[in-house]
């Protein structure tokens, strides 16, 4: 009898150490989930790939670029399919409600004539597209989310880049060193 109970008692705590190795190991490779649907991810990354080219845009200071590639990415996000994403409906309606933001503000940004108002509404859609691939993740991808400390009068922006190269969207070719790697989403 007492050997059932130590053989019992050695399972129960193997079975309980394992998950932790298993925790710490993935906490080690700082590799996040991106559990939903190919499909979501696949347009996810066009958006993400037009949203590159936007903020090359803005690095070059190049105006029609910078039309061409927020109209580009207003569509991708207008099509993005939340619908496929499984999670619980609140988080869902804040994705879509994120989403119609972010078009809405490409929308604003297409109309404005000014780089500097441009460059203010890229900079909330920056934010909120951030917000939506935290939330979702972009399999096999890492994201590197970037900071000016000096634009728009020191206040500070973000936005996010493929790469951790140098490149400013908020003072382009003028500023190029005033970037700072805050941090990286790596799925």
């Amino acid at each position: 009898m007492r050997t059932i109970l130590a053989l019992a008692l050695l399972v129960i705590i193997a079975c309980n150490e394992a998950p932790k190795q298993e925790t710490t190991a993935k906490e080690e490779t700082g590799v996040l989930k991106a559990p939903y649907a190919q499909q979501f991810y696949d347009s996810l990354q066009v958006a993400m790939d037009a949203y590159y080219d936007l903020t090359d845009g803005f690095s070059t200071g190049n105006v029609t670029y910078i039309n061409k590639w927020s109209a580009r990415l207003q569509q991708h996000m207008d099509s993005l399919p939340v619908h496929l994403l499984q999670m619980d409906s609140a988080r869902q309606a804040d994705i879509r409600t994120n989403t119609g933001s972010i078009s809405a503000e490409l929308a604003g940004l297409q109309k404005e004539t000014g780089l500097e108002e441009k460059r203010a509404a890229f900079e909330m859609v920056s934010d909120m597209l951030y917000d939506v691939v935290k939330q979702t993740g972009l399999k096999g991808k890492t994201i590197y989310r970037q900071y000016c400390p000096m634009a728009f009068n020191d206040r500070g922006a973000y936005w996010m880049s493929r790469s951790n190269k140098l490149q400013n969207p908020y003072f382009g070719n003028e500023m190029l060193g005033c970037v700072q790697v805050t941090d990286s989403l790596q799925y």
